[in-house]
């Protein structure tokens, strides 16, 4: 498997952790009360914050050839 084929299916992990964290936050906000909602809500910021650290290595690594 090539670099860039590596690349694309880690900013596909990437993309996909922001939608989970989307969904658990919204869940959290509207749908659960207490433990739960502050469990799941930090489950979704986890999530983001991952996110954040899979795109920047994306974007930072540089183009490959």
């Amino acid at each position: 498997m090539s670099e860039s084929m590596l690349k694309m299916y880690i900013s596909f992990a990437g993309m996909i952790f922001m939608f989970l964290a989307i969904g658990l936050i919204l869940l959290s906000r509207h749908k659960f009360k207490g433990f739960l909602s502050g469990l799941t809500g930090c489950l979704a910021y986890i999530f983001m914050i991952l996110a954040g650290i899979i795109i920047f290595y994306i974007v930072f690594s540089g183009p490959t050839m």
